[in-house]
């Protein structure tokens, strides 16, 4: 049966997925082979080579667990979960069984393809998918990716609180006022705020956290429960100080966990108990078990963190929008851990009394797709229609708020037929249209519509004799009560220039593509430079132009470029210009992105009035290896601004907490892009606290820099020199005055200029004396032309030493460090 809508909505979620589709203007839950709702979203492999996703890959996925952990070796499993949070890495899932690896995006792709096979009586090659709010651009160019595995043909995506929104606001009596959508789902957190006037819904803000979810409860009643009640009761030293051993103990405990929280959400208490030999044994040849009774109040103690993050989520949110808890209409809960009474209790006391629980937190993302499919056109396949069916073109809005809507309609070009008269006819029969005479110029039926829900319409075609023919489309939903705007842009886009500033690339804001702006939009970036020729026909003349996505409410113009979330670049060369573009040319930028945020890049040469259009190739998988390494290159500069800032006399303790929360999670997590999305967001903080006290540290720096530039001039200067040092006095009184932090920074750089000049043969001295006592610990490029270095700058010092012998020796050694030490050495000696 061919659609002329795509009808078909999927939630693929971290933990659990579903797919509904519409069925005569109502949205339903399609059941899974063991006829549930839901099905876990689980991919097992098996010994035969065979492949399993849902409720018996999950059974699978507890034995696997525990048997890795009695081999202690993650190679032993061939069962996965979670690979949500990973869509878009280049993480990698090793199956002993197929004897290859598998992507995120592969995974996901076998639990679209079982979630597909739940339906027997059509194919389907048209989807709607939800994805969390604050995906990145990268991760739903994944989840796209995934659908295209899994045989759809067409793909649109659907952020979570808006399908959720969708599905409550369709069966709500109330259609005014301001909700809430709290979805915290298995992996990710979203809350979205939206505006609902006369059943018109529009989400006007939204805010989250992709690594915040039902598996960071699981993993908080491992930590603090389940292993201390191990190492308490076995001899586990060993393993919990081996990184990978730890980890798959960890994994093995976490499916003992999820059944407690689960169970602790209806119940007091809850026995956690596993058969004798599920666990190896541990360092003495024990064999383990778990046979620990846990309280309500006890798991609630270690899940409320996570659940504190998340309502501080919605504060901010609330606060930021100006917004009182009384404003707040409608508290729509969406997720599994939502049936916690833990987290409705903190929403009422925090957020609101009016937290609504009437639809189901588990399928409300997938109906409320399916709803939005029902507005979204399918892509049809002319197979599937068959011979002498009528084909007619109808237009006609998907949801409405009125009691009436106009549906058009005309044959489409090519027809058989000259004239058709077609007929629309309700599904409760109460209302038909009767026989309306339709040709290739069209015709226009005002259908009458029931209130608070979707109406379906049968279209019936008959020939001029009055018989029935067969048409396409033969029906239409028009949903009445709810009408959903646009999709809101979750992130504010725009490019990476250079600061001469700063020193290093900085965030440019694209103006019209703000965080919020309804998509599809359009973004510009006026008054750019080229920073190279480009010769036409010279594939390496290059200009690059990284595009990043930035979460922060507050926008981040003139801030540092790699504190977000780089999407990719366009790249542009000369085989892409006709006339040569000079360097330091002016160039527009137009960004465009379209409703599943995917990007299209316009570089408008001024000079040559040129555009080259290229598509943002967002398929490039963020590399875990590389982000570890960031981690702990940026671990390390954090701290050393945050000792900076309090040598400085900033207050730095919170700071300094939050750093050390996202050491205690690099040290404890696998999932490193989480850590580097987390020490990013104090790395930011980081930066406004430089920014904010930075006038401080340089007048302090000015002060004390010109104070030794004083007793340098005293001691080694003359006449002429003296000349400048006053000129800087006086400059440096007037920067002080003014308190311009760009002047500061001129005159600072000067004063240490001076500076140099002046000691700059002590400075030599001291620099040929200092590494010469530690010859050995530095791992010399060449040691021997270093040590032939070093004696001839001592004996230069021994004799008659200028600032033009020793200074090129100093340059020659610094030249022979290895790079990690070159900077250091370096300096101002250059």
């Amino acid at each position: 049966m061919a659609r002329l809508k795509i009808d078909y909505g999927i939630d693929l979620g971290t933990t659990n997925s579903a797919i509904c589709r519409m069925e005569k203007g109502e949205p339903v839950v399609i059941k899974t082979d063991v006829l549930k709702d839901t099905m876990p979203s689980c991919v097992s492999f098996t010994k035969r080579q065979s492949v399993k996703a849902g409720d018996s890959a999950f059974n699978d996925l507890k034995s696997d667990k525990r048997r890795a952990s009695k081999a202690g070796k993650k190679e032993a499993s061939n069962a996965y979960v979670e690979f949500k949070r990973t869509m878009g890495t280049d993480t990698k899932y090793t199956s002993t069984y197929m004897g290859r690896d598998y992507s995120s995006e592969e995974l996901s792709a076998e639990v679209l393809k079982t979630l597909k096979s739940f339906v027997t009586d059509e194919n389907i090659s048209s989807v709607v998918i939800t994805v969390p709010a604050k995906f990145t651009v990268g991760q739903k160019t994944a989840t796209m990716e995934a659908a295209k595995m899994a045989g759809f043909t067409k793909c649109e995506l659907l952020q979570e609180p808006i399908a959720a929104a969708m599905a409550y606001g369709l069966t709500t009596d109330s259609k005014d006022g301001i909700w809430m959508v709290f979805d915290f789902g298995g992996g990710t957190f979203d809350a979205a705020l939206l505006k609902v006037e006369d059943g018109i819904m529009q989400v006007f803000d939204t805010e989250g956290d992709n690594y915040l979810g039902g598996k960071n409860l699981d993993y908080a009643i491992v930590d603090n429960i389940i292993i201390p009640y191990l190492q308490k009761n076995f001899v586990l030293d060993e393993t919990l100080d081996n990184e990978e051993k730890k980890e798959v103990l960890r994994d093995a405990m976490k499916t003992f966990a999820e059944e407690a929280k689960n169970q602790l959400s209806f119940k007091d208490k809850y026995d956690i108990l596993s058969n004798l030999g599920d666990l190896g044994e541990d360092e003495d040849g024990e064999e383990m078990e778990l046979d620990l009774t846990v309280s309500q109040s006890e798991v609630f103690d270690v899940m409320r963190p996570y659940f504190q993050k998340a309502v501080d989520i919605c504060k901010e949110l609330v606060n930021r929008n100006h917004l009182s808890s009384s404003q707040i209409n409608k508290l729509i809960l969406v997720g599994g851990p939502t049936h916690s009474p833990l987290i409705r209790q903190m929403l009422k006391d925090q957020i609101t009394p009016n937290v609504d629980t009437s639809i189901d937190p588990m399928t409300a993302v997938a109906t409320g797709a399916a709803l939005y499919a029902s507005t979204m056109d399918a892509v049809v396949d002319q197979k599937d229609i068959k011979v002498g069916t009528v084909k007619l073109e109808i237009g006609y809005e998907s949801t409405s708020v009125e009691q009436t809507e106009w549906v058009s309609a005309r044959l489409e070009p090519g027809s058989s037929f000259s004239k058709v008269y077609v007929e629309l006819e309700r599904s409760d029969r109460a209302w038909s249209s009767g026989k309306v005479e339709i040709d290739a110029t069209g015709n226009v039926i005002e259908a009458n519509l029931l209130e608070s829900k979707p109406n379906s319409f049968a279209i019936i075609a008959y020939d001029e004799q009055g018989n029935k023919v067969p048409c396409f489309p033969n029906e239409i939903t028009i949903i009445q009560g709810s009408k959903v705007g646009a999709a809101p842009l979750p992130y504010n886009i725009g490019i990476a220039t250079w600061s001469e500033a700063k020193k290093r690339p900085v965030f440019r804001m694209a103006k019209g593509l703000e965080k919020n702006k309804p998509v599809p939009a359009v973004g510009v970036i006026n008054d750019l430079k080229t920073t190279s020729k480009l010769r036409p026909g010279v594939e390496s003349d290059v200009l690059k132009i990284p595009v990043y996505q930035v979460d922060d409410f507050k926008g981040a113009e003139g801030r540092s470029a790699s504190l977000y979330e780089y999407v990719a670049d366009i790249v542009i060369t000369g085989d892409d210009v006709e006339s040569l573009i000079t360097e330091d040319s002016s160039v527009d930028v137009t960004l465009k992105v379209d409703t599943s945020e995917q990007m299209t890049l316009e570089v408008h040469f001024l000079a040559t009035d040129t555009t080259v259009e290229k598509q943002l190739d967002t398929s490039k998988k963020q590399s875990i290896d590389d982000a570890a390494k960031i981690i702990n290159k940026d671990l390390a500069e954090a701290q050393r601004s945050i000792s900076r800032l309090s040598g400085s006399g900033v207050n730095t303790d919170e700071l300094q907490n939050k750093l050390d929360a996202v050491k205690n999670e690099a040290a404890n997590s696998s999932e490193k892009k989480a850590v580097l999305q987390h020490l990013k967001e104090v790395l930011r903080e980081i930066e406004d606290q430089d920014d904010a006290t930075e006038w401080d540290r340089i007048e302090k720096d000015l002060r004390e820099e010109f104070d030794r530039l004083e007793k340098a001039q005293n001691d080694l200067g003359n006449d002429k020199t003296l000349q400048i040092v006053n000129q800087l006095r006086h400059q440096t009184d007037q920067v002080i005055h003014s308190k311009d932090v760009k002047m500061g920074r001129e005159v600072l750089e000067q004063i240490n200029a001076l500076f140099v000049h002046l000691t700059l043969l002590y400075q030599c001295m001291g620099f040929i004396e200092h590494y010469n006592g530690r010859f050995g610990s530095v791992r010399w490029t060449d040691s021997g032309r270093a040590r032939q270095l070093l004696n001839r700058g001592l004996e230069a010092i021994n004799n008659n030493p200028t600032v033009d012998v020793l200074h090129p020796i100093v340059c020659g050694l610094i030249d022979l460090m290895p790079d990690d030490e070159k900077e250091d050495a370096g300096g101002m000696l250059r």
